[in-house]
């Protein structure tokens, strides 16, 4: 009977997957968003309940990443930003901010390898926020990891580390007031279109050749479709302030980030799916 198991657990994993394909494709034949952002919370809370290190928590929260991320990627989802770290973060404890950056140099990097996901899908990988902040050896690997994947036309994978939205608002209207200065632009040109234009996440957001043509992510730049944030907190906490105040649809899910997979992003998708026909149909 034992010699069973590892069958049986092999033909569960095989149903499992075409059930995953099939949700999958039934989704692909509705509306999607072109731009969801995920602000991955609930790692050390995870891991403490657990009896793990913090340490660890971040990790299995890497794992969450790359299931979430090809999920969204198998969808065509063109554009995914991640609030990977907060500059306020950097008053955590030494350690845990050391094995942060440690994660973020060595797992987002993998991503990046040959055959990974990235590659895979044709994704660019774009750090936004204050990089100038992290170690160095950490700012090496984002230069290494922006041009192994500057190529890539299909989607824009955004990781905003180390970032706030309030300093994203102050560059955006620094940048703005600068084109005046220089002649690119008049005082008439300054304008909250203009501004939002200048949101780092928005330049990163960029038209994408090999899919059909999307106007919204040219018109609109990082404008989101779509806000989740795990572990049931209820507040943006500086992230995307400004590309979630209109038509954003936001989800506080009581899962914690390093469980978040398919049953939690499902639902979603298919709530954002009936609002779209629901304003195709006029209700």
């Amino acid at each position: 009977m034992a010699s069973s198991h590892p069958v049986l657990s092999a033909v569960l994993h095989r149903l499992h997957s075409l059930a995953t394909t099939f949700l999958l494709y039934l989704l692909s034949l509705g509306p999607l968003p072109r731009h969801v952002g995920f602000v991955m919370d609930g790692n050390r809370r995870y891991a403490r309940g657990r009896g793990k290190r913090v340490a660890e928590g971040h990790s299995d929260g890497f794992q969450s990443l790359r299931r979430t991320l090809e999920v969204c990627l198998k969808l065509n989802i063109r554009a995914v930003t991640i609030y990977a770290f907060a500059i306020d973060n950097f008053s955590r404890s030494p350690d845990e901010v050391e094995a942060l950056m440690s994660l973020a140099r060595t797992r987002l990097l993998e991503l990046c390898q040959h055959g990974d996901l990235l590659q895979k899908y044709g994704v660019k990988l774009r750090f936004v926020g204050r990089v100038e902040m992290l170690p160095p050896e950490v700012r090496d690997a984002v230069e290494r990891m922006e041009q192994v994947t500057a190529g890539h036309k299909r989607g824009v994978l955004n990781v905003a580390c180390p970032y706030a939205s309030r300093d994203e608002i102050a560059m955006a209207v620094r940048h703005t007031v600068e084109d005046v200065y220089d002649g690119r632009a008049s005082s008439e040109d300054i304008t909250s279109r203009r501004i939002f234009n200048n949101l780092e996440t928005c330049r990163a957001v960029v038209s994408l050749g090999d899919l059909p043509p999307d106007p919204r992510l040219e018109l609109e730049g990082g404008k989101l479709d779509i806000l989740v944030r795990t572990s049931n907190v209820k507040r943006l906490s500086d992230f995307m302030m400004w590309q979630a105040s209109e038509d954003t649809q936001l989800h506080f899910v009581r899962t914690m980030w390093p469980e978040f997979g398919l049953s939690d992003l499902l639902p979603i998708l298919l709530g954002w799916q009936q609002k779209m026909w629901l304003r195709g149909i006029g209700c």
